[in-house]
């Protein structure tokens, strides 16, 4: 009985109260003996009390446990430990009401395979803050162990929307710190400024940060800073992704400029350019004779001055740069890209592309050294965020970090029977 019940030595049951809606087995432990935690006299049994913990189901009926926990007093009269409880994690960790099995199983349902809260709890017959304490408790102990921050070579960073709040929808970002090349989320900060990343790097210490080689982010400046502020010696390497994008964007800046200008209201279907403006976004080579035809015609129509043409073959010359081999070549080729887009015929857009391609030339040829993207980090990003439409939204920063970083992080679930919750 008490094998198939409890299945813990020194613990017995006591008796089945099965007329309740869900049974509850009685249990309590065989120890006779209890030494005092401070001075180590042999105490009394004060009391007993009844502690209701939910359980794990049996043959398809949930079960709760009660445990007859001992309350203790220490005869010593100068001591000032006086009484205290019985303690047996076996069983469960103080403060849960979740037994010890049935949390770690709850860590892996709602971390592991992605299950809401709310359906782990209604399998164990109990609320949400039952089984959410449960999985913060062995969740952190769990993502936060040491054997998960392995020596990582290439860093990415990136922020993601969390939630918006309060009656304005502030919105709040959060930070993803990514292992590029094993595409593993380190962990999440709050915000996305950039003290907290520089907190969480400088926290792993000297000889983890000395290990980062390289890094990865898209076009932004305080990502840079941070990289620039901590790891120093790291190659910095902007995703090609995001340039290609940024290219793109100016264009389809000059492209509504270009139609207010010129018919003076923004794109209706029936005009040229804004029939044209998603195959705009297109690479050349995607483009067959009778594609480019099509360009040029609604471009000769729409485009008097020829200002969105010469955006166009502008940001076409992006995607050629990362089509170089060698390292010196596309040095060479994005300093004539610089050049060529300052010359003061060019529309507007074609200058601000040029200005931008400057301010990150370093970081943009980097790839040639370092091929490297920030895809792995998006990927982390969407793995965050399907957690988060699973579950409808958080609110709590807290329970977002422990929920994405148990689905996303690549803790080693092994560990999970050994941990000791927090």
């Amino acid at each position: 009985m008490t094998h198939y019940f409890v299945n813990l030595e020194g613990v017995v049951v006591l008796g089945i109260d099965d007329e309740r809606e869900i049974p509850e087995v009685h249990i309590e432990t065989e120890r006779t003996l209890e030494g005092c935690p401070r001075c180590g006299v042999v105490a009394r049994v004060k009391d007993r009390h009844l502690v209701r913990l939910v359980d794990l189901s049996m043959a398809g009926r949930k079960i709760a446990l009660v445990w007859r926990k001992r309350r203790f007093i220490c005869l010593e009269s100068k001591c000032p430990m006086v009484t205290w409880t019985e303690v047996d994690q076996r069983i469960a960790a103080p403060r849960l009401v979740l037994t010890d099995r049935a949390g770690r199983w709850a860590t892996v349902q709602v971390g592991r395979h992605g299950r809401t809260v709310d359906e782990v709890a209604g399998d164990l017959g109990c609320d949400w803050h039952t089984v959410n304490d449960a999985v913060l408790a062995y969740g952190e102990a769990l993502i936060d162990h040491p054997d998960r921050f392995s020596d990582v070579a290439s860093l990415g960073l990136d922020e993601h929307l969390m939630v918006r709040e309060g009656p304005r929808r502030h919105k709040s970002f959060v930070t993803a710190i990514v292992d590029v090349d094993r595409a593993q989320l380190l962990d999440i900060v709050p915000d996305r400024r950039g003290n907290e990343p520089k907190k969480w790097l400088r926290a792993r210490g000297p000889a983890w940060r000395a290990n980062v080689t390289a890094g990865t982010i898209d076009l932004s400046a305080t990502y840079k800073g941070v990289f620039d502020a901590v790891l120093p010696h790291a190659i910095l390497v902007a995703d090609p992704f995001h340039v290609v994008k940024h290219a793109n964007s100016k264009v389809d800046e000059c492209r509504r400029r270009v139609q207010n200008e010129t018919l003076g209201h923004r794109g209706r279907k029936s005009d040229p350019l804004y029939r044209i403006r998603r195959v705009l976004q297109m690479s050349k080579k995607r483009l067959d004779d009778e594609g480019r035809e099509n360009i040029m015609g609604y471009l000769k129509a729409g485009d008097p001055r020829g200002e969105l043409q010469m955006t166009w073959h502008a940001a076409q010359a992006i995607p050629e740069l990362y089509e170089v081999d060698e390292f010196e070549l596309a040095k060479e080729f994005i300093d004539e890209l610089i050049r060529d887009m300052a010359e003061p015929t060019y529309p507007v857009e074609v200058h601000s592309l040029g200005r931008t391609l400057a301010r990150w030339r370093t970081e943009i040829i980097a790839w040639h050294q370092r091929q490297i993207t920030n895809g792995p980090t998006e990927s982390m990003n969407n793995l965050a965020k399907r957690i988060k439409r699973v579950a409808f939204g958080f609110r709590s920063f807290r329970n977002y970090r422990v929920r994405a970083l148990l689905y996303a992080g690549k803790p080693n679930w092994e560990l999970l029977p050994t941990i000791t919750p927090r």
